[in-house]
């Protein structure tokens, strides 16, 4: 299996105007990188639209629904950063790791993703990310879980 964090997918001084602006961009990293198809990024704002996926300490993991799966070509992750922060429901997002996953897939990538937020230390890192290595090397145990 390729890996799931392309370099290309990872951008970590991107402005956005809003919360679906970020959801747009993290999709159309997705898709700039063959990932998904341009119509899966919709199924990323129907997601939001249905249950927030902010996760806590400052990162949004958007993601398409289920009836999006078949616009998804190979799982992969699009982390972009926003260092002036944008408005989540009320939050402050600066990290969205976008998800595009075939089957549930996710669902591991989702854990592993949550271990690495629940690590005070390595949360404030992946925020505070300015070059790609370190998000590689973060997201490592992430990229792992996509294998299993």
């Amino acid at each position: 299996m390729s890996e799931l964090l392309d370099r290309r997918a990872i951008r970590l001084a991107e402005p956005a105007a809003d919360r679906d602006d970020a959801i747009r961009r993290t999709g159309a990293a997705l898709v700039g990188i063959g990932a998904a198809a341009p119509g899966y990024v919709d199924t990323m704002l129907v997601r939001e639209q249905s249950i927030s996926t902010y996760v806590g300490a400052g990162v949004a993991i958007p993601h398409g629904t289920v009836d999006g799966r078949g616009l998804v070509e190979r799982d992969a992750l699009a982390v972009l950063r926003f260092p002036d922060g944008v408005d989540w429901g009320g939050e402050r997002v600066t990290v969205c790791v976008g998800i595009a996953a075939r089957a549930d897939g996710h669902v591991g990538l989702l854990a592993a993703l949550a271990a690495v937020l629940l690590d005070e230390d390595q949360a404030r890192e992946l925020r505070e990310a300015t070059d790609p290595e370190t998000v590689i090397r973060l997201l490592g145990p992430v990229q792992a879980a996509g294998d299993a």
